[in-house]
């Protein structure tokens, strides 16, 4: 759902379909791991907001908290904790806001990258 929304609304303003897919990536990740981590109802909140030229995407869940934050890849056997660095790879900025017991707030940020023809560059335009 969060990628339908939020990619309709980014193509809509003429967001270039690179800037898009990393964006959809990195919400798409930050997701997942809401649901894996997030605690036993699996429940959490997305808001983005799109202005000033910069999409900011903000993921939260009511999990334990996040306790690390891998500084590399793991060994290619390992099937999980890639999440964290891919999103730091496609986004311009990665903040996390965790308290230990009361869940994470993930904030991904990117600069617009905007087709030729697009007529929303720059303004404050939206929250989805």
């Amino acid at each position: 759902m969060v990628r339908r929304v939020l990619g309709d609304a980014l193509r809509s303003l003429g967001v270039t379909e690179e800037c898009v897919a990393d964006i959809l990536l990195a919400a798409s990740e930050a997701c997942t791991n809401a649901v894996r981590h997030g605690g036993p109802a699996n429940r959490y909140h997305v808001v983005a907001t799109i202005g000033a030229g910069r999409c900011v995407v903000r993921i939260t869940d009511r999990g334990h908290g996040l306790m690390t934050i891998p500084r590399q890849y793991p060994p290619p056997d390992t099937e999980h904790g890639r999440g964290i660095l891919i999103m730091q790879s496609v986004v311009d900025e990665i903040s996390f806001d965790t308290t230990p017991g009361n869940g994470t707030t993930v904030r991904l940020s990117k600069e617009l990258d905007w087709e030729d023809e697009a007529v929303a560059r720059g303004r404050q335009l939206a929250s989805v």
